[in-house]
């Protein structure tokens, strides 16, 4: 096991720190992050910057961005005055709180959260001149004597980690300990991102910090083109009527939850924002003055979760599937990339990052590894916003699933391993347990055959599996709710 890999394996729930701009889809992830904040740790809420959102910094300095077609010289770009978005879900959080805390006493209380909230480098694209309260707050997290993997999230610009890796390095270069930090912070930090929506993390963390672990995020299925690779039975979820009925008109975190045509937009006179709009062709609103970049949808529709995949991975603690990129869980599943050392993309990317532009990723990637899991994503969300309106008897909650006798297992070919679940279910529903080789994840090529016994399998590990391979058994417990909830437990198997 790497360093990453033991670290993240013992770690009770990962820590992480979120950092964000003021996109309309930052704010419904925000929404559902808060929703799983009883299975992590959050170590930092981080208003950024980016190439589509910066603020200013309030004294008419005028910003260029020569390449970009859509950008006037000005001294801030889709950036409203007062920008709060973090702290408007916060606010909705603070109040669901005392009734999300009758589901999970791990849920943190709002006051904790707003004590990790900063401001990072927002005053323009790519600027990290300067340290920030949230520069300084990553800096001393990635610093701090905690064992295991900080995974942070850029669902921004990297600007504000630029400068906190680059306070690290102004702190220590040069002196008999920059080795041993450079090293430690290395081994502790994971950055995943939805690109490079500023120049820093080409221009300076590739080059100074290349051994950081950075896994490339980057999926239509979480975002404004959603549409394009969810499956068929599954477009469902992005409707209006499936939103209104399990999203928006659940509590004050669905309220505040963005669908198209909702009369909000994110700063007055935006010329790229028409999703508070409906009913007008993109004819119609380019009249207006509008720059559309995607087609207009029916009021209540999905606008976007894009920044989403950057969290999926860290929420379902039996997947394990934050603990390595190439395991995959709800998030998708990661390939080593030529881009560094220890850099990865999505095995089945639709799209990739290209510069400024998107690049197909070819005819194979239909995102299978992620848009795999969206109607279960879904369906767990819709269940946590009824948590924030419904006491505990009122609401359905995930079975208790464990696997006895370890989720980690030396095997030898041609042996019979008896797998045996132990499940139950807090709200006394009958649980259907099923188990299933999550083949693309172990590295072992071939069938595996797996008997199920009820709660219990058995797998037959092949005469030819080589020493060192992998094998990748999921148990999956679904409760008979009129809602169902689904747990799940990774076992790995290696051949020894």
């Amino acid at each position: 096991m790497t360093a990453h890999e033991r670290a993240a394996s013992t770690s009770p729930r990962p820590r992480t720190i979120v950092t964000a701009d003021p996109e309309l889809d930052d704010l419904n992830s925000m929404i559902r992050f808060l929703l799983y904040s009883n299975e992590v740790e959050v170590a930092g809420l981080v208003y950024a910057s980016s190439r589509f959102h910066w603020r200013g910094d309030g004294r008419g300095t005028t910003f260029f961005l020569p390449d970009r077609e859509y950008v006037e010289p000005q001294t801030s770009w889709r950036w409203a005055p007062g920008e709060r978005f973090i702290d408007d879900v916060l606010d909705a959080y603070g109040d669901v709180y005392g009734t999300l805390r009758q589901h999970d006493p791990r849920y943190p209380a709002p006051e904790a959260l707003r004590a990790v909230v900063r401001e990072g480098n927002v005053d323009f694209e790519g600027d990290m001149s300067s340290e920030t309260p949230g520069s300084q707050l990553i800096a001393d997290v990635l610093l701090d004597d905690r064992p295991g993997p900080v995974f942070i999230q850029l669902w921004a610009g990297p600007s504000t980690v630029a400068r906190a890796l680059r306070s690290v390095e102004e702190r220590f270069h040069g002196t008999p300990e920059w080795e041993s930090v450079h090293a430690a912070v290395s081994a502790k930090a994971v950055i995943t991102k939805f690109a490079s929506q500023d120049g820093t993390y080409d221009d300076y963390i590739a080059h100074v910090w290349p051994g950081i672990r950075v896994i490339e995020v980057a999926t239509l299925a979480w975002g404004y083109l959603a549409r394009k690779t969810v499956r068929p039975d599954d477009q469902r979820l992005l409707s209006a009527e499936w939103l209104r009925e399990n999203v928006t008109s659940v509590g004050a975190l669905g309220a505040l939850y963005r669908v198209w045509g909702d009369g909000r937009q994110m700063v007055p006179g935006d010329p790229t924002d028409y999703f508070h709009l409906s009913g007008l062709s993109a004819d119609e609103l380019r009249a207006q003055g509008y720059q559309v970049w995607m087609e207009p949808q029916p009021a209540g529709e999905w606008i976007s979760e894009g920044d989403t995949t950057n969290m999926l991975n860290l929420l379902v603690p039996g997947l394990r599937a934050h603990e390595h990129p190439s395991y995959g869980g709800w998030g998708g599943r990661y390939e080593p990339t030529p881009d560094g050392a220890d850099t990865w993309g999505l095995v089945d990317a639709a799209f990739r990052p290209g510069g400024a532009e998107w690049t197909d990723g070819g005819p194979t990637a239909d995102e299978g590894s992620v848009v795999r899991w969206f109607a279960d994503v879904q369906a767990d969300f819709a269940a946590r916003l009824q948590w924030t309106v419904s006491s505990y008897a009122e609401a359905n909650h995930h079975p208790r699933l464990t696997v006895d006798g370890g989720i980690d297992r030396d095997v030898v070919p041609g042996e019979q391993v008896v797998l045996a679940a132990s499940v139950t279910d807090p709200d006394g529903d009958a649980v259907t347990v099923r188990w299933w080789i999550y083949d693309d994840a172990g590295t072992y090529v071939g069938e595996v055959p797996v008997e199920a016994r009820g709660t219990d399998a058995v797998v037959s590990v092949p005469a030819d599996a080589p020493a060192g391979a992998t094998i990748h058994i999921i148990a999956e417990a679904v409760d008979d709710a009129p809602a169902p909830l689904k747990s799940y437990q990774r076992v790995i198997l290696t051949v020894r």
